[in-house]
């Protein structure tokens, strides 16, 4: 028995119940056969949008959020038709917000290029916005039964463990690649990916890997080594850099608050936002903000601070507040919004952080 064939037989038994995923396709049958039967191939409209919300992030998290893009736009037409707005305002909490702007971009390609239809190979799926070299072969796999080489984070760790791999990460990433390859069956390659990335979630877990349970514990180099929990190896990360803004409670007098929307391209691009200064390591002197103020009225300096971490650098932010008459109107880029309709903004965690801090100390 081959290590394909004896981890694809572990995955009929112990495959995760996912909102994207349809059953082991140990009967091969695919999508023209019976819809009692196991083994349909996924939508690769369901697929595709499950692999972009699980970028950096994980199946806990993703998973309401799946099941509310899906229930709200079933079909990639659907996705297409709505607003960036709603689309973002859906999105938000999940982070990493290119991504919702590339998933917008993508449905409007395939639904109105494509006849809505995705691309069955790598090559195609490459050509899609957002689209790049992992999503493309796990697309391929998963959704088409290509015979895709898929590399995600557990498949990394399983994969190092096998083979002993023991040069650190990012540099070892084309050897975990070209030995994925190597295991990679032309049958079933779908489930394969998938059966991997469920043995590294579930078996070969980061600490204390349960090599007992695992089904290619006796070809598996690291075990035999003893090393397997110290793999896979990472290259010291830099330490985050620090930045640090100030930002801008506006409260009309009849309850309403100034939202501003972000620039369209960058971190966090089309967002709504408290207005702020703009953000830098140094910290803010008094003298500096009064040339960002957005309004000349009297400010307070609320106490304390919020917090927020982004993948590469830690984020402090000062918020001041400030009232302003009723007929004061919005900025350029900018909106005045109900309180109780800030929770249909499209508001992302840190924001939604210092709303929750800006409420707390006004209300």
């Amino acid at each position: 028995m081959t290590l394909a064939q004896a981890l694809l037989r572990w995955y009929d038994r112990h495959a995760r119940e996912l909102p994207w995923r349809v059953p082991p396709n140990s009967a091969g049958k695919s999508q023209a056969g019976d819809s009692e039967t196991k083994g349909w191939l996924a939508d690769p409209y369901r697929v595709w949008l499950s692999e972009i919300m699980l970028q950096q992030t994980t199946v806990a998290a993703v998973a309401p959020y799946f099941m509310n893009f899906t229930e709200t736009w079933p079909r990639v037409e659907d996705l297409a038709a709505a607003s960036l707005d709603d689309v973002l305002t859906a999105w938000a909490g999940l982070g990493y917000y290119a991504r919702a702007r590339n998933l917008h971009k993508c449905a409007c390609f395939v639904a109105d290029e494509l006849g809505g239809i995705f691309p069955d190979t790598e090559e195609g799926l490459l050509e899609l916005p957002g689209v790049g070299p992992y999503t493309a072969a796990a697309i391929a796999a998963i959704a088409f039964d290509r015979p895709a080489t898929v590399v995600d984070g557990n498949i990394e760790r399983v994969v190092s463990r096998l083979f002993a791999l023991s040069d650190p990460l990012p540099g070892v990433k084309p050897e975990i690649k070209r030995c994925t390859a190597s295991l990679t069956p032309n049958e079933r390659p779908g489930d394969f990916a998938q059966a991997m990335m469920d043995l590294g979630a579930t078996v070969c877990v980061p600490k204390s890997p349960k090599c007992m349970l695992c089904p290619l514990s006796e070809p598996c180099m690291a075990r035999a080594q003893g090393i397997a929990e110290t793999l896979p190896r990472k290259a010291p990360k830099p330490e985050r850099p620090t930045r640090r803004a100030i930002a801008f409670w506006v409260q009309r007098t009849d309850g309403s608050i100034l939202l501003r929307r972000r620039a369209p391209k960058g971190l966090l691009g089309g967002m709504m936002e408290i207005p702020s200064t703009p953000w830098r390591e140094e910290a803010w002197s008094e003298g500096e903000v009064m040339s960002h103020l957005p309004y000349p009225t009297e400010w307070r300096e609320l106490p304390g601070m919020v917090r927020h971490t982004f993948t590469h650098f830690h984020f402090e932010i000062d918020v001041w507040a400030g009232r302003v008459g009723r007929e004061s109107e919005a900025l350029d880029d900018s909106k005045w919004v109900s309180i109780d309709g800030l929770a249909e903004e499209a508001l992302p965690s840190v924001m939604r952080k210092i709303v929750k801090h800006a409420l707390k100390l006004t209300a």
